[in-house]
């Protein structure tokens, strides 16, 4: 049964389409009464000048005739009035013209109309007329009075001219407000995105798909399988990891010891067996390795036991027990602090440094130098281990933290995992660690660098 607090899934789709369609017709409703308003406002403009016309056109009909029969009438509108609906007349008795406007035609629009009244259209000078014509009932004279099409246009473009800008100013808002609402709607799609890419091999954990909409959720529960598919394969490998390890150290132990036995009762073997209880030594070290890394696999940052580690006497620790080995290859070996201390696990940051100065000791000839140094660098703090030993080319340095990767033509033996250890352990405390030149421009240089 579904729990009583589980979140029914809602349909992006229909938010969108829903909150697009609201402003759809809210704007719709705003535009069109912008719309009616101005349409009103012009329409009621060209009926006042038809009115105006039309009383033009009845006092040029009652005015009397000149000696032609003919009166041609200006419009009394004068200086910039411009008549902008401009219609012309006629009134035609037997077939001639006895009165018109002044910018009617001398001969009448129409000379063969059948009907008392109507429209037609025609061509009259190369201009096309709209002309209606309307007879008395004796059909003793017509009335035939007459627009240009160009006239209508002219309004129809000022319309247009007086419309453009309000329109356009709705549409850019509709566009902003559209903008705007799928902007909130997909919110959660930018939400989940980020939880998804915020994902790191150490962080497994299932997306929540609580609260997601419909559509999301196929894709947030097939990630989810995957997710836990792979945190699965992890632990597995993990699990294998230790246990083997685990496992392995004790017989190594053993072994360990019964070559040391042997090698007391057949002094005569010693050679071989002190090269037997060297690749011992070296296996043990392979299965230290494998289990401190087994370890730290699964930690996350949260998880480190963060303190104020002194630095001081982890020094000193570090310099009498490195000691002997650097005098017996001939190496000098300096470890000075000039800050007090830095933030991190106890016990990882002696694992970091053991790492790097075993290195360092490893592969460098006699007669070199090893320096680890802790100061401050760009007002963090920063410990240095750096050596003018053979050093590492650039494309080597690259590869140096990946797992069992050796760099050809070292003698010395290893098992390719210490630098791993270092990265790891730097990543669980968000300590930069990198590569470079040594001391003297010489050698091999690793820095670690803590946040600010």
């Amino acid at each position: 049964m579904a729990r009583a607090d589980t979140v029914k899934p809602w349909s992006l789709r229909r938010r969108l389409l829903a909150a697009i369609l609201a402003a759809s017709a809210v704007l719709w409703l705003a535009s069109l009464g912008t719309l009616t308003t101005i349409a009103w406002r012009e329409t009621g403009e060209v009926f006042d000048d038809a009115l105006e016309e039309s009383a033009y056109m009845l006092m040029a009909a009652t005015t009397s005739l000149d000696a032609r029969g003919l009166l041609a009438r200006q419009s009394p509108l004068d200086g910039d009035e411009v008549r902008r609906v401009d219609m012309q007349y006629q009134i035609v008795a037997g077939g001639r013209v006895v009165q018109r406007t002044a910018d009617a035609p001398p001969r009448p629009f129409v000379s063969d109309f059948d009907d008392d009244h109507g429209f037609t259209n025609l061509m009259v000078d190369d201009e096309r007329w709209r002309v209606f014509v309307v007879r008395d009932e004796a059909r003793r004279f017509e009335v035939q009075v007459g627009q240009r099409f160009d006239k209508r246009f002219d309004i129809l473009e000022e319309l247009a001219e007086a419309l453009w800008l309000p329109v356009l100013g709705f549409l850019l808002l509709l566009a902003l407000v559209v903008w705007w609402l799928t902007g909130r709607v997909l919110a959660p799609l930018r939400r989940t995105a980020a939880a998804i890419g915020a994902k790191t091999p150490d962080d497994l954990a299932q997306v929540d798909a609580q609260g997601q909409p419909r559509e999301l959720l196929p894709i947030v529960g097939a990630l989810n399988d995957v997710l836990a598919r792979l945190d699965a394969a992890l632990q597995a490998e993990r699990r294998f990891t230790a246990d083997a390890a685990h496992e392995l150290r004790t017989p190594l132990a053993g072994l360990h010891m019964h070559v040391q036995l042997l090698q007391r009762q057949h002094p005569e073997l010693a050679a071989s067996f002190q090269k037997l209880r060297t690749d011992i030594g070296r296996l043990t070290a392979l299965v230290d390795s494998l289990l401190t890394l087994a370890r730290l696999d699964p930690l996350a940052r949260a998880q480190l036991a963060g303190q104020e580690v002194t630095l001081r006497p982890l020094f000193d620790e570090l310099q009498a027990g490195y000691a002997q080995e650097a005098g017996r290859r001939g190496i000098t070996l300096a470890l000075r602090s000039e800050i007090d201390a830095v933030r991190a696990d106890p016990q990882m940051l002696g694992i970091v440094l053991r790492n790097l100065i075993g290195n360092a000791l490893r592969y460098c000839p006699a007669g070199s130098r090893v320096e680890v140094v802790a100061g401050l660098h760009g007002g963090c703090a920063r410990i240095a281990v750096r050596d003018d030993g053979p050093g590492v080319d650039e494309a080597s340095r690259r590869r140096l933290t990946e797992r069992f990767f050796r760099v050809l033509g070292q003698e010395e033996g290893g098992s390719g995992l210490g630098l791993s250890i270092v990265r790891r352990i730097a990543e669980l405390h968000g300590v930069g660690l990198a590569f470079g030149p040594g001391l003297d421009g010489r050698g091999l240089g690793v820095t670690l660098d803590w946040p600010s």
